[in-house]
């Protein structure tokens, strides 16, 4: 027997609640770790930012975001050449300092 639309819904809406709370313990997982490297103090560039957090990412996932930045930007990452300018230089903080 099929779930009557009122019930999907309702499963819809728990799981969406799930999903908001877990991006919140991510988000702040992340960001105490980005905190605790010292990235609250560079001044850079939001997009630039994400660019280097993308290609930590794909270093994480399958090793290849270390040595391609271009590679990323066609999985679909934006500012593949910036990512690979600023990941070395966040942890040094030396890179986006205005």
């Amino acid at each position: 027997m099929k779930k009557p639309s009122s019930k999907i819904r309702e499963e819809i809406a728990r799981l969406q609640d799930q999903l908001k709370a877990a991006e919140t313990r991510e988000a702040e997982r992340i960001g105490r770790i980005a905190l605790k490297a010292g990235l609250g103090e560079i001044e850079i560039d939001e997009a630039a930012l994400q660019a280097a957090f993308e290609d930590i990412a794909g270093r994480f996932r399958g090793g290849k975001g270390a040595t391609t930045g271009k590679k990323n930007a066609a999985d679909g990452s934006t500012g593949g050449d910036t990512s690979a300018a600023v990941a070395p230089g966040a942890n040094s903080g030396g890179t986006g300092e205005a």
